[in-house]
């Protein structure tokens, strides 16, 4: 069966504030068609954001699955008309833990859910952080029914912050890092 395909058609059937749903036909090189459900999505940014001492994440709910605690990096959709994805970050990183960084690097990007969405996630190293105020010379300003918790974890506990975390994008993150610092 051939791998190589072309998109035939494509049927939008629900338009929200942050996903847009629907269906895609598709035809292989050998003939074959399929129908496949699909959800668009923005894309996202995540900061991993790390000072001598500590990897700065948050805890905030996340009522789709009923966590009230969830621990998460830095992060936020890319969903401002003509905004690059490292003013996004910059940008996210002000209003969700209220710093800047002096450095930053993109680490990679990955596909959150490929089988069904087209969500992309890229990751950026933020160092050299200092204390941001809010507000619009800064970037940005918490959105109004976001419930933010600052938890500044200690990089020698990295693994249980892992081992706490339930969120794809900050598993990977965390992963990366660990990895990172067990470098020499």
């Amino acid at each position: 069966m051939g791998s190589e395909f072309e998109r035939i058609d494509s049927e939008r059937l629900f338009e929200g504030k942050i996903i847009t749903a629907g269906r895609e036909r598709f035809r292989y090189t050998d003939g074959q068609e399929v129908t496949r459900e699909k959800v668009w999505h923005p894309g996202a940014v995540g900061v991993v954001a790390v000072d001598e001492s500590h990897v700065w994440l948050t805890r905030q709910p996340r009522e789709a699955v009923g966590a009230s605690r969830s621990l998460e990096i830095p992060a936020g959709k890319l969903d401002m008309a003509g905004e690059e994805r490292l003013a996004c970050a910059k940008r996210e990183l002000t209003e969700e833990i209220g710093k800047q960084a002096a450095r930053w690097e993109e680490i990679f990007f990955f596909y959150t859910s490929p089988g069904f969405s087209d969500e992309r996630v890229w990751l950026y190293l933020a160092t050299g952080l200092s204390d941001a105020s809010p507000g619009p010379s800064s970037g940005g300003e918490p959105e109004e029914d976001e419930r933010i918790e600052l938890v500044p974890w200690p990089l020698d506990q990295i693994d249980r912050a892992i081992a706490k975390c339930a969120d794809s994008k900050s598993l990977i993150a965390l992963l990366w890092l660990s990895q990172r610092l067990r470098q020499p």
